[in-house]
């Protein structure tokens, strides 16, 4: 019986469920009619190799392999669920687009993809003790839900309730796909649309990919890395025989009542945790390598709340959202043009607050000056009473090592510790980590330009929300909402698929985004888009000018490309 090796030609004798012996010779025979192997390239003679008809057999069951499989991708991209907008996040920004484009855009179908298992973001990731806002609500909350809790500075739990009933009053919530954590997004100009891909959790770790096609995405994934925060590579840690926790990853076993507690960092998180865990620790220790502007106000907005017995819910709270706005927007000012000045103010109050006696220098005198950083805000002056009741206290240098019993700083004192938390701030993240991909090339965020601080530079159909550094984040949100339903209705009523902002001006230089000196801003800046130098590539930092820009300039501004 005629033997034959089953490979093509231009290939080497190995080819699944067909063994040549490798003895050979083998000698090229000429390709027959109607025989596939044959139409593969010819057929190789080998007289170890089995026999002819086995050989097509399995030729065969490889093509039909090869055509199901071709079947089933065809089948799968055919079945693609396609919305008009597709939102990614269902935290404050997420919530908030939805609702925006239900009540301007309300043709368009959209859904919202959330990583997590709930509603709420940031307001349903951070579970630490005393977990609040460092903004009040008039002007946190959306401009189109009234707040009307008594609190203006709320703790988190009130925050998240806040966002879930905005959510189920409007019936967003019928639209988000939970679990859907989004990978990548690749975008077809000759198809303008967006193809995102996202892993959903099935059940019991496991995963599947899911393909959705969209006209618009919308990012509403916030600007740091969920899975895990900043942690430093302090010396020493594994030997330290207590417990060390992130608040980003808060443990609910962690009983810290009667228990001796250091909590590393000076920002919004440690000046909140560390009155809330001084209820019932045994004493609770701040421990910063250099301090930050501490700020206290009254949890409770008497004016606003006294309106509100007066005043309709929503008018009362419109006119003190505007009075803290441009309060808010004036203090920056002022801080900018008199930073001295407005040092002075801040240090008076904590003077007032600490008492005579205490070194105010050495813990709440920052080497900056006023908003080069972010104001912590400490409502109705927990901290300080807390450290005045000698239940918390400040120290102030750098951290040598772990040890044993806790840590030892740069200067040789020593802290014992049962537990450290590690206050050491955020890492942030383009767009929540997803692969952008236009026209097959993969999109380094670094080299784009920032316009109107929501979209970028030679990025089409694509918008995401970023608040203020400034101010609070829903303020800028709320506008960047409005904008991209005008600039979809735009594109709507003259016919055109594809927006794209795109820089023409040679005059236009590059800048950094963020005009921070925080640690977590100067550790991630490089990797950040930048700003140009004039508009609309400039980010300006101020409600009033966007209000005018985003809510009432021109869609059409030469700089916006429409086809």
């Amino acid at each position: 019986m005629r033997r034959a090796c089953a490979l093509p030609r231009s290939r080497p004798p190995s080819v699944p469920g067909v063994s040549c012996c490798g003895e050979g010779p083998f000698i090229k025979r000429g390709p027959s009619k109607g025989d596939p192997l044959d139409r593969a390239g010819g057929l190789i003679e080998c007289e170890g190799a089995v026999d002819l008809t086995a050989a097509r057999r399995v030729a065969t069951v490889r093509r039909e392999t090869q055509d199901a499989r071709v079947r089933e991708r065809r089948d799968r991209l055919m079945s693609t669920e396609h919305v008009d907008v597709l939102i990614v996040g269902a935290g404050l920004s997420g919530i908030a687009a939805a609702y925006h484009l239900q009540h301007k855009c309300p043709g368009k179908r959209f859904a919202i993809l959330e990583g997590r298992g709930a509603i709420g973001g940031t307001w349903d990731l951070f579970r630490y003790p005393g977990i609040r806002s460092d903004s009040d609500m008039y002007t946190l909350g959306y401009s189109f839900k009234p707040w009307t809790d008594p609190k203006a500075i709320a703790d988190g739990p009130q925050i998240l309730k806040y966002v879930r009933d905005t959510a189920t009053e409007n019936g967003i919530d019928r639209h988000i796909r939970f679990n859907h954590r989004v990978i990548r997004a690749s975008w077809s100009s000759s198809e303008a649309r967006w193809t995102v891909e996202a892993e959903r959790q099935t059940g019991q770790g496991a995963t599947e990919r899911v393909l959705i096609t969209c006209g618009f995405l919308f990012m509403c994934s916030g600007y740091y890395r969920y899975e895990s925060g900043y942690l430093p590579d302090f010396k020493g840690m594994a030997d330290f025989k207590g417990r060390i926790v992130h608040p980003q990853a808060w443990p609910g076993d962690l009983d810290y009542a009667g228990k001796r507690v250091v909590v590393i960092g000076s920002g919004a998180t440690a000046v909140t945790l560390v009155p809330a865990m001084a209820r019932t620790a045994a004493h609770v220790t701040m421990l910063q390598r250099s301090p930050t502007y501490v700020v206290s106000r009254p949890a409770q907005d008497a004016l606003a709340n006294k309106l509100r017995r007066h005043l309709p819910a929503s008018l009362a709270y419109h006119l003190i959202r505007w009075r803290n706005v441009l309060f808010g927007m004036y203090f920056f000012q002022l801080s900018r043009r008199k930073p001295e000045r407005v040092k002075q103010l801040i240090l008076s109050g904590v003077r007032a607050a600490l008492g005579a006696d205490y070194d105010v220098a050495t813990h709440f005198t920052p080497r900056y000056n006023p908003w080069d950083q972010r104001l912590c805000l400490v409502p109705d002056g927990d901290l300080f009473k807390t450290i005045r009741e000698q239940r918390a206290s400040v120290v102030t240098g750098g951290i040598e090592t772990f040890t044993e019993r806790g840590l030892r700083l740069s200067d040789g004192r020593e802290l014992d510790a049962d537990v450290v938390v590690t206050a050491t701030g955020l890492v942030l993240q383009v767009l929540g980590g997803v692969e952008v991909v236009v026209d097959g090339r993969t999109v380094d965020f670094a080299k784009t330009l920032n316009y109107k601080g929501m979209m970028y530079s030679d990025v089409p159909n694509l918008a995401a929300t970023l608040g203020y550094t400034n101010a609070s984040w829903t303020l800028k949100c709320d506008l960047t909402c409005e904008y991209v339903c005008r600039l979809i209705n735009y594109m709507d009523r003259h016919g055109y698929r594809q927006c794209v902002p795109h820089n023409d001006d040679t005059t236009v230089t590059p800048l950094p985004s963020l005009n921070f000196s925080s640690g977590y801003v100067q550790r991630s800046i490089a990797d950040m888009p930048k700003q140009g130098s004039k508009r609309p590539w400039r980010l300006y930092q101020n409600y009033a000018l966007d209000i005018v820009s985003l809510r009432f300039g021109k869609v059409d501004d030469g700089v916006m490309r429409y086809s």
